[in-house]
């Protein structure tokens, strides 16, 4: 199987599935003499792991990152960052319904016919699980970008939508309610509503809005590695993922030309930012802002027509424990894709200028 790995300089690897022993990842290109904060990995781990609310899935992970190779005395060595993250809270059984069946809209017909042999057991490797090793790495390129504040929070679940520009958002809110929506209002609607949703054993969608300051001038390439495309390609890659837009985005398509055109001050910074911060595939400076749309968890506890891997109609209900609603839970690893962007063109930048 191929493409396991992200990045070009600063490459994370990632390995495991989600009802194996473990999964973990080897971070390939982080520079020496980085001093690591443990805790700050740890309180990411902490937000995307499974069971922290009412309103995720319950299963119970620790989510605790062990790390093997390249810190030493709390700091990189250069070397290859080895870590891994032990599953302690399978429930296989929950699975073994569907070992020749089908789930709709899950992988496991694609992978089935492309390999010929799939692990049918939450998923495998095409479960979300494998995100906690984004998160990792993600963590650790953060702290490499010590200048750089990359800020996600959920902005709509369902037809529930924060109309406020980013700019307009307290960014302190985020963290003070499950659902990571800093509007507390809109936030407790939400959170009934995904409890709703899950009484009457469905899911439902959402978006995640990423916002990120303080970005060099310079990052990303012109042509076929643009900075936006490689975010964009960052964020399609996560589980459950069905769109992204930066900058106005398709709200653009509804503007002309001289209200979209972003005028530059004297200092050659912009009046607007309809660019969303990339002009020409390369950063320019001001903030970017883009947004990531989820579709509804395909796993629901509901009876749906299906079929085997023998071509047999049959009719199947959802099992185990599964997020009813994905956004709350995506919003680090949002960051952490954005986060390994940034960190492998900060890398490319430095060797294009040498």
């Amino acid at each position: 199987m191929a493409g396991n790995s992200f990045g070009t300089l600063f490459k994370l690897t990632t390995f495991g599935e989600s009802h194996g022993k473990a999964i973990g990842g080897i971070i390939d290109g982080c520079p020496a003499g980085i001093t690591i904060d443990l805790e700050a990995i740890e309180n990411d781990m902490q937000r995307r792991k499974p069971g922290q609310s009412a309103i995720v899935t319950q299963r119970k992970e620790p989510d605790s990152v062990q790390f093997f190779s390249g810190i030493f005395e709390g700091k990189t060595t250069g070397t290859p960052i080895g870590f891994v993250i032990e599953n302690t809270n399978q429930k296989s059984n929950d699975y073994s319904h569907i070992k020749d069946t089908y789930r709709p809209s899950h992988a496991d017909y694609t992978y089935d016919k492309k390999y010929g042999n799939r692990d049918y057991r939450g998923g495998g490797r095409s479960s979300a699980r494998e995100t906690a090793c984004r998160v990792a790495a993600g963590a650790i390129a953060k702290q490499l970008l010590k200048n750089v504040r990359i800020t996600a929070y959920v902005s709509s679940v369902g037809e529930l939508e924060l109309k406020r520009h980013f700019s307009e958002v307290d960014f302190s809110e985020i963290e003070r309610n499950p659902v990571r929506c800093p509007d507390a209002k809109l936030a407790s609607e939400m959170e009934n509503y995904i409890k709703s949703v899950r009484k009457d054993g469905d899911t439902v969608g959402g978006k995640v809005t990423c916002v990120i300051e303080n970005l060099p001038l310079g990052l990303g390439e012109p042509v076929f590695d643009k900075f936006h495309a490689q975010l964009g390609k960052a964020m399609l890659s996560i589980n459950a993922v069905k769109g992204f837009e930066y900058g106005s985005g398709f709200g653009g398509t509804r503007m002309r030309g001289s209200e979209h055109n972003d005028t530059f001050n004297t200092d050659g910074s912009t009046q607007t930012n309809y660019s969303g911060g990339v002009q020409g595939g390369i950063t320019n400076g001001e903030t970017v802002y883009f947004c990531v749309a989820f579709k509804p968890v395909a796993t629901i506890m509901q009876k749906q027509p299906t079929i085997t891997n023998q071509g047999e109609a049959v009719t199947m209900e959802g099992k185990g424990r599964h997020d009813p609603c994905v956004v709350p839970r995506a919003v680090p690893i949002v960051e952490a894709m954005a986060a390994l962007v940034v960190a492998d063109f900060w890398l490319l930048n430095k060797v294009s200028k040498i």
